[in-house]
Protein backbone atom coordinates (compact mmCIF):
# COMPACT_ATOMS: atom_id res chain seq x y z
CA UNK A 1 0.00 0.00 0.00
CA UNK A 2 1.27 3.35 -0.99
CA UNK A 3 0.17 6.64 -2.20
CA UNK A 4 -0.76 10.05 -0.27
CA UNK A 5 -3.40 8.86 1.35
CA UNK A 6 -1.21 6.03 3.15
CA UNK A 7 0.54 9.01 5.16
CA UNK A 8 -2.95 9.59 6.38
CA UNK A 9 -3.19 6.20 8.24
CA UNK A 10 -2.77 6.01 12.09
CA UNK A 11 0.39 4.39 13.27
CA UNK A 12 -2.26 2.47 15.20
CA UNK A 13 -3.93 1.17 12.47
CA UNK A 14 -3.40 -2.77 11.61
CA UNK A 15 -6.18 -3.20 9.18
CA UNK A 16 -7.02 -0.97 6.29
CA UNK A 17 -9.92 -2.45 3.37
CA UNK A 18 -8.38 -0.17 0.73
CA UNK A 19 -10.90 0.85 -2.14
CA UNK A 20 -9.32 1.80 -5.43
CA UNK A 21 -11.75 3.14 -7.89
CA UNK A 22 -10.77 2.70 -11.52
CA UNK A 23 -10.36 6.46 -12.23
CA UNK A 24 -11.94 9.29 -10.62
CA UNK A 25 -15.24 9.29 -12.82
CA UNK A 26 -16.07 5.38 -12.48
CA UNK A 27 -17.95 3.97 -10.28
CA UNK A 28 -16.22 0.42 -10.54
CA UNK A 29 -13.62 -0.32 -8.03
CA UNK A 30 -11.35 -3.21 -6.64
CA UNK A 31 -11.12 -3.54 -2.92
CA UNK A 32 -7.63 -4.80 -1.25
CA UNK A 33 -7.45 -6.05 2.58
CA UNK A 34 -4.19 -5.21 3.90
CA UNK A 35 -2.60 -5.99 7.68
CA UNK A 36 0.37 -4.27 9.16
CA UNK A 37 2.91 -6.97 10.14
CA UNK A 38 6.57 -6.24 11.57
CA UNK A 39 7.55 -6.20 8.05
CA UNK A 40 5.05 -3.69 6.45
CA UNK A 41 1.90 -3.94 4.83
CA UNK A 42 0.70 -7.36 3.82
CA UNK A 43 -1.55 -8.08 0.88
CA UNK A 44 -4.23 -10.09 2.29
CA UNK A 45 -7.20 -10.47 -0.45
CA UNK A 46 -9.42 -8.51 -3.02
CA UNK A 47 -12.26 -8.47 -4.28
CA UNK A 48 -14.69 -6.33 -7.03
CA UNK A 49 -16.68 -3.33 -5.83
CA UNK A 50 -18.91 -0.52 -6.32
CA UNK A 51 -18.45 3.30 -5.44
CA UNK A 52 -20.47 6.32 -6.57
CA UNK A 53 -22.22 6.16 -9.53
CA UNK A 54 -20.31 9.54 -10.60
CA UNK A 55 -16.93 8.53 -9.01
CA UNK A 56 -15.07 10.30 -6.38
CA UNK A 57 -14.53 13.73 -4.85
CA UNK A 58 -12.25 15.05 -2.28
CA UNK A 59 -15.47 17.69 -1.61
CA UNK A 60 -18.47 15.53 -1.38
CA UNK A 61 -21.91 16.85 -0.47
CA UNK A 62 -25.45 15.23 -0.37
CA UNK A 63 -26.55 13.48 -3.45
CA UNK A 64 -23.76 14.24 -5.19
CA UNK A 65 -23.54 10.86 -6.84
CA UNK A 66 -19.88 10.20 -5.35
CA UNK A 67 -17.77 8.95 -3.19
CA UNK A 68 -15.95 10.59 -0.70
CA UNK A 69 -11.97 10.15 -0.93
CA UNK A 70 -10.01 9.71 2.59
CA UNK A 71 -9.11 7.84 5.63
CA UNK A 72 -11.97 7.21 7.42
CA UNK A 73 -12.19 4.58 10.58
CA UNK A 74 -14.49 1.63 10.90
CA UNK A 75 -16.09 1.48 14.16
CA UNK A 76 -19.53 0.40 13.71
CA UNK A 77 -21.48 -2.18 11.72
CA UNK A 78 -25.60 -3.01 11.52
CA UNK A 79 -27.66 -4.34 9.10
CA UNK A 80 -31.03 -6.72 9.16
CA UNK A 81 -29.52 -10.02 9.07
CA UNK A 82 -27.73 -11.02 12.41
CA UNK A 83 -24.15 -9.79 13.12
CA UNK A 84 -22.72 -13.31 13.50
CA UNK A 85 -19.11 -13.29 14.15
CA UNK A 86 -18.84 -10.02 13.69
CA UNK A 87 -15.82 -7.66 14.91
CA UNK A 88 -17.23 -4.38 15.25
CA UNK A 89 -19.90 -3.38 17.52
CA UNK A 90 -23.35 -4.76 15.51
CA UNK A 91 -26.71 -3.30 15.45
CA UNK A 92 -29.38 -5.73 13.91
CA UNK A 93 -32.38 -3.61 13.42
CA UNK A 94 -35.66 -4.13 10.58
CA UNK A 95 -34.70 -0.13 10.54
CA UNK A 96 -31.86 -1.30 8.11
CA UNK A 97 -34.69 -2.76 5.55
CA UNK A 98 -35.01 -0.34 2.09
CA UNK A 99 -38.15 0.80 1.63
CA UNK A 100 -40.08 -1.74 -0.87
CA UNK A 101 -41.03 1.34 -2.98
CA UNK A 102 -37.40 0.82 -4.29
CA UNK A 103 -36.20 -0.92 -7.04
CA UNK A 104 -36.14 -4.72 -5.70
CA UNK A 105 -32.57 -4.85 -6.68
CA UNK A 106 -31.43 -2.78 -3.52
CA UNK A 107 -33.91 -4.39 -0.88
CA UNK A 108 -30.93 -6.34 0.06
CA UNK A 109 -28.13 -3.99 0.41
CA UNK A 110 -28.87 -3.45 4.13
CA UNK A 111 -28.34 -6.89 4.90
CA UNK A 112 -25.03 -5.97 6.71
CA UNK A 113 -23.35 -2.54 6.67
CA UNK A 114 -19.95 -1.28 8.33
CA UNK A 115 -20.29 2.47 8.49
CA UNK A 116 -17.34 4.30 7.13
CA UNK A 117 -16.66 7.07 9.65
CA UNK A 118 -17.20 9.80 7.13
CA UNK A 119 -19.48 12.92 8.84
CA UNK A 120 -20.80 10.58 11.79
CA UNK A 121 -19.99 10.03 14.87
CA UNK A 122 -18.47 6.74 15.80
CA UNK A 123 -19.88 4.66 18.81
CA UNK A 124 -23.33 4.78 17.53
CA UNK A 125 -25.60 2.58 14.86
CA UNK A 126 -24.64 3.24 11.33
CA UNK A 127 -28.08 4.57 11.53
CA UNK A 128 -27.38 7.40 13.69
CA UNK A 129 -28.71 10.52 12.76
CA UNK A 130 -25.68 13.12 13.69
CA UNK A 131 -23.85 15.04 11.07
CA UNK A 132 -21.31 16.75 12.70
CA UNK A 133 -19.80 18.13 9.41
CA UNK A 134 -23.76 19.31 8.35
CA UNK A 135 -26.20 17.89 6.54
CA UNK A 136 -25.29 19.57 3.25
CA UNK A 137 -21.76 16.98 3.44
CA UNK A 138 -24.12 13.97 3.69
CA UNK A 139 -23.56 11.13 5.33
CA UNK A 140 -24.99 7.53 6.02
CA UNK A 141 -21.49 6.42 4.07
CA UNK A 142 -20.93 2.12 4.55
CA UNK A 143 -19.65 -0.75 3.29
CA UNK A 144 -22.46 -2.79 2.12
CA UNK A 145 -24.54 -5.20 0.36
CA UNK A 146 -23.94 -4.77 -3.65
CA UNK A 147 -27.14 -3.98 -5.88
CA UNK A 148 -25.03 -4.62 -8.90
CA UNK A 149 -24.20 -0.74 -10.69
CA UNK A 150 -22.56 2.28 -8.71
CA UNK A 151 -24.35 3.88 -5.60
CA UNK A 152 -25.17 6.77 -4.24
CA UNK A 153 -21.98 8.15 -2.23
CA UNK A 154 -21.34 4.68 -0.92
CA UNK A 155 -19.16 1.16 -1.69
CA UNK A 156 -21.20 -2.14 -2.14
CA UNK A 157 -19.40 -5.71 -2.38
CA UNK A 158 -21.22 -8.97 -2.79
CA UNK A 159 -22.97 -10.79 -0.03
CA UNK A 160 -20.05 -13.22 0.63
CA UNK A 161 -17.05 -10.52 0.68
CA UNK A 162 -19.25 -8.36 3.06
CA UNK A 163 -19.48 -11.48 5.46
CA UNK A 164 -16.10 -12.07 5.21
CA UNK A 165 -14.84 -8.55 5.71
CA UNK A 166 -17.17 -7.87 8.75
CA UNK A 167 -15.65 -11.21 10.23
CA UNK A 168 -12.35 -10.15 9.96
CA UNK A 169 -12.31 -6.46 11.14
CA UNK A 170 -11.14 -5.97 14.77
CA UNK A 171 -11.56 -2.68 16.65
CA UNK A 172 -8.58 -3.62 18.49
CA UNK A 173 -6.04 -3.90 15.24
CA UNK A 174 -7.90 0.03 14.48
CA UNK A 175 -9.25 -0.30 11.03
CA UNK A 176 -9.71 2.24 8.65
CA UNK A 177 -10.33 2.22 5.11
CA UNK A 178 -8.67 4.16 2.59
CA UNK A 179 -10.60 5.02 -0.65
CA UNK A 180 -10.77 6.87 -3.87
CA UNK A 181 -9.98 6.87 -7.49
CA UNK A 182 -6.96 5.33 -8.48
CA UNK A 183 -4.67 8.57 -9.11
CA UNK A 184 -6.01 9.95 -5.78
CA UNK A 185 -4.27 6.79 -4.06
CA UNK A 186 -0.85 6.74 -5.79
CA UNK A 187 -0.49 10.31 -5.84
Amino acid sequence: MGGALNSRVPSDSRQVPAVYGKSARSADSIAVLYTRRAGGWQRERSWAAHNGRHGWTTAHQEDDGRSPVGVFTLSDAGGVLPGQGTGPPYDRTAAFAAPRSWARSYWRDSDLVTAIDYNRISGRSPLGPDRPRGRSKGGDIWLHVVHGSGTSARVTQSLTDTESLLRTLDPARHPVVVMGGRDALAG
